[in-house]
């Protein structure tokens, strides 16, 4: 897993913000692309979520995974792993999720996804936190690991400053 150089935060000043922030990975995210989220709670996880999967075309209705651990959407670009790592004890666990076939033929979102960091070759990693400044904003720290990682990324930063 190659890191490239740390970003600096991108601030979102809204829900508005984090929708087109996820609408972007949305447009560029091929099959087998993941996502790692990583935040505290009510950090707008879930809520990033359920903004990409709405704008990949998906008319499911995207809830937490906590309890289920993974749901899985349909949208036209292919199935849509939606994960929660938070109550996984062991790698192991992960696992026996037996959910390899769906991360190849989908794209991926995997809350609390630090903590399988080590499991992926390509990603990028996106932290979000409240910014102290301003209750609604947030802020989002993002780093590409892997070539993959690193050209989905770049392809999200350009539409999102456009």
């Amino acid at each position: 897993m190659t890191k490239t150089t740390p970003l600096p935060p991108l601030r979102l000043d809204s829900e508005a913000d984090t929708a087109r922030l996820a609408a972007a990975f949305a447009h560029h995210m091929r099959l087998g692309d993941v996502v790692l989220l990583n935040g505290g709670l009510a950090a707008g996880k879930t809520y990033f979520v359920r903004a990409a999967v709405a704008a990949l075309g998906s008319l499911d209705a995207v809830s937490s995974p906590t309890y289920t651990l993974a749901n899985i959407y349909a949208s036209p670009k292919g199935p849509v792993v939606h994960m929660d790592a938070y109550r996984l004890e062991t790698i192991a666990d992960f696992y026996d999720l037996a959910l390899e076939d769906e991360f190849l033929q989908g794209v991926s979102f995997i809350e609390w996804g630090g903590k399988l960091a080590g499991e992926f070759d390509n990603y990028v990693s996106l932290e979000l936190a409240q910014d102290p400044a301003a209750e609604q904003a947030r802020l989002a720290n993002l780093a590409p690991y892997g070539p993959r990682g690193a050209e989905l990324l770049a392809l999200v930063l350009k539409e999102f400053a456009a």
